[in-house]
Order: structure tokens, then C-alpha cells, then sequence
């Protein structure tokens, strides 16, 4: 398998579980992991943080009318509800943005082909998904309480094997937000930390290291993208008709096997 074909493949597995609730940064690790490509795991961040770029880039299509709307909001700066719900965004970042700066060096280290590690935070995965799956009562909107509490999930999430979308759209179902809504805050909220985590790396030049496998990175990038477009509508409508019972179970299939690999049983 050529490091191209391997770039193809983990952009694929990104741009799929970037939206579906199901870790894209445990996905990723354990396709390394099955891979066992070493030239991978040594820039494991640097990938993992390029093919989360383009999963970006694909929320902004999907969601550019609402994007445009949040700068709107926060250029007019006027007590209304683009204004409010620009800064319920915002607000919804601190955590994970703190998390980042203060334990960025530890972060890299989970990003290590940590096997064991993906497969128990995949079971939380599947607990939260299987709760907010019977969650009743989803009618209400943001209020900047929650939006405080789902950054707080998603900072959390920064774990591999926790999904990012799975915590957030879960933990805002819980709270009784609406489910359309939980899911495009959850996708919304994620867009400007990814891209405030790429203007840091190249600021310090931690880019440096793609150089001898641009090639590589670039494959990686473009099958994200394009498959990112095709999951990120796809779980909305999954979300609105309560469907994450089954994401769950994925989850807790995924996480037994990983776990039997980690202590091998197999």
C-alpha cells in the first residue's frame, strides 16, 4: 500500500466520522494502527490536524449562509438574534480553546497510536449517544448556560475515541435543545478552533514537517474534503429522525475490538 493510497484512506475515515458521531481521531488512530505505518504515526498530529482542515472547509460550504450570518452578527455588533448567537459561539470555544493552549503537549501524546485508550473512550462515546438517543423532550434553543456546558463537551472530546460531534450534539439533546439545532451548532462551533489551531502551527512552523509528504497530505485532504460534504448533510437528517441508537451500537462493537487488539486477544 502506497503512502498516498494510505492518505486517501484516512482522509475517507475522516471526512466520514468528522460528522457521524462515531471519533474521527479514534477512527484515524486505529487506521494507523492497522496500517502500522510509522512515516504516519510520526506526524500523527500534523495529519490528523490537515484532514481536519478540510472537514472544515466542507462545514463552511454546507453551513456558509449561516457562517455569514455569525460575522454578520458580530461585525454589526447589535442586540439581536445574529449578535446573540454569534457569541454563543464564541463562548462555546473558551473551553476547548484553553485545553489546547495549556495542554497541547500532552494532547500530541494521545495521538500516538494509544489503542487501548480509543477503545474506553469509544464506550463513553456510545453511553452518551445511546442517552441522548431517548431524550424527550428537544424543543429548546441555545442559551449561553448551555452553550458554556457543549464547549465544555466538546474540550472534553479532544480525547481520541470521544467523538466531537457525538458529545456535543448528545450533550445538547440532553439539555433539551432542538436536534436540527444541536447538530448545526455542533458543526458550526468547531470550524473557527480548527482554524485557529492551523494559523498557530504555521505561525510556530510545525508545517515544516509536511514538506517531504505535501503529496501524501494534499491526497488526504481532497478525499476529506469531498466525503466531509457528503457526511456532514447526511447527519443532520440522521439527528433530526433520532437515529444515534444505532451509532451507538457501532461505538460499543468498535471499542470491544480495539480493546481485544490493545490487550491481544486477537
Amino acid at each position: 500500500m502506497t503512502e498516498i493510497l494510505r492518505a486517501i484512506i484516512l482522509g475517507i475515515i475522516q471526512g466520514l466520522t468528522e460528522f457521524l458521531p462515531v471519533s474521527s481521531s479514534g477512527h484515524l488512530e486505529i487506521a494507523k494502527y492497522v496500517m502500522q505505518d510509522q512515516s504516519i504515526a510520526e506526524q500523527s498530529m500534523l495529519m490528523t490536524v490537515v484532514l481536519h482542515f478540510a472537514t472544515a472547509l466542507s462545514t463552511i460550504v454546507v453551513f456558509r449562509k449561516e457562517i455569514g450570518e455569525i460575522f454578520r452578527g458580530l461585525l454589526e455588533f447589535q442586540n439581536n438574534e445574529a449578535f446573540r448567537f454569534s457569541l454563543k459561539i464564541v463562548l462555546s470555544m473558551i473551553p476547548a480553546a484553553l485545553v489546547g493552549i495549556f495542554f497541547e503537549a500532552q494532547i500530541e501524546e494521545l495521538f500516538a497510536q494509544q489503542l487501548l485508550l480509543v477503545g474506553l473512550m469509544l464506550i463513553v462515546t456510545g453511553i452518551l449517544l445511546f442517552l441522548a438517543d431517548r431524550a424527550k423532550d428537544t424543543s429548546k434553543a441555545v442559551s449561553y448556560p448551555n452553550a458554556l456546558l457543549i464547549g465544555i463537551a466538546q474540550a472534553i472530546a479532544i480525547l481520541p475515541g470521544i467523538s466531537r460531534s457525538g458529545a456535543t450534539i448528545s450533550t445538547s439533546v440532553l439539555l433539551g435543545i432542538d436536534r436540527e439545532r444541536a447538530a448545526r451548532f455542533s458543526f458550526l462551533m468547531v470550524v473557527p478552533l480548527i482554524f485557529g489551531k492551523i494559523a498557530k502551527d504555521l505561525l510556530e512552523g510545525d508545517f515544516a514537517l509536511a514538506s517531504s509528504s505535501s503529496l501524501p497530505m494534499m491526497a488526504g485532504f481532497v478525499a476529506a474534503f469531498f466525503t466531509g460534504l457528503l457526511a456532514c448533510t447526511w447527519m443532520i437528517q440522521l439527528v433530526k429522525r433520532s437515529k444515534l441508537y444505532y451509532f451507538s451500537i457501532y461505538c460499543f462493537i468498535v471499542a470491544a475490538l480495539a480493546i481485544a487488539k490493545a490487550l491481544g486477544w486477537f
